[in-house]
């Protein structure tokens, strides 16, 4: 038995009966390989408990040490790739994407993590990127004993001090040379009153042929979230604001 499938077959033995069937009903061989394989290369040592599980990604806890990382896993085969393919195709970094099913989302992983490590570099608030391979994304872990809520599912009192946070990480994003693209209170973590960031698949360069579109989106999207929760908030103010740099 090759090596991978015997650290496949000693992983999932040692599972519970309700963790074996996360992953079996979840995940394909291919990426149970992929799994196993980041997994060996010791930037976890197995996943722990599910924090979203969507129609295109699965989102886990995963034991590192003592300590936690968050993996990321595409699903190969319910993911929409034409939806993916628009965004990419448009980017200048993948003019050249051949277009087949896992060629577009490697790219789509690899571009997540390229997206994060150039966030970092600009400062903005994101998890730390740790790893990537084909269709799995390790991040650093957000949170506490429990992971970090979404901004959606929160109701700050400090909203006015987190509100202009999430426009300062936007115009630190748009001086970098991108935009997230589908930015809104589902795409925010809050811990200690501070937002983070998430989801970068689809941030694209302010470059690219849909960036207007984008970054109004983004910040309507913002800005509606804040409104509801009682804020008095001038969307084109905001708007000049970030396209300024």
């Amino acid at each position: 038995m090759p090596k991978i499938e015997r650290i496949m077959s000693k992983q999932l033995r040692k599972l519970t009966s309700d963790k074996k069937k996360v992953y079996e009903n979840v995940f394909d061989e291919f990426t149970l390989r992929t799994i196993f394989k980041l997994s060996s290369q010791g930037f976890f040592d197995e996943l722990e408990s599910p924090i979203a599980l969507g129609k295109e990604a699965n989102v886990f806890t995963a034991k590192k040490g003592d300590s936690r990382v968050v993996v990321k896993i595409y699903r190969v085969q319910s993911c929409d790739f034409g939806k993916m393919f628009e965004y990419i195709r448009n980017d200048p970094r993948y003019y050249n994407i051949r277009k087949t099913k896992r060629n577009i989302i490697f790219s789509w992983v690899q571009r997540e993590f390229r997206n994060l490590t150039l966030a970092r570099e600009g400062n903005v608030r994101v998890p730390i990127p740790i790893a990537f391979k084909n269709n799995v994304l390790v991040l650093e872990y957000i949170g506490d004993n429990d992971p970090a809520p979404k901004l959606v599912n929160c109701r700050p009192k400090a909203k006015k001090k987190i509100f202009d946070d999430v426009i300062v990480n936007m115009k630190k994003l748009f001086k970098a040379g991108f935009i997230h693209a589908d930015l809104s209170a589902f795409n925010i973590l809050l811990k200690d009153d501070k937002p983070y960031f998430i989801d970068f698949s689809q941030t694209s360069p302010i470059n690219s042929v849909d960036a207007g579109r984008f970054i109004k989106r983004d910040v309507k999207n913002v800005c509606n979230f804040f409104t509801k929760i009682g804020l008095t908030i001038d969307q084109d103010k905001v708007l000049k604001s970030i396209l300024e740099r």
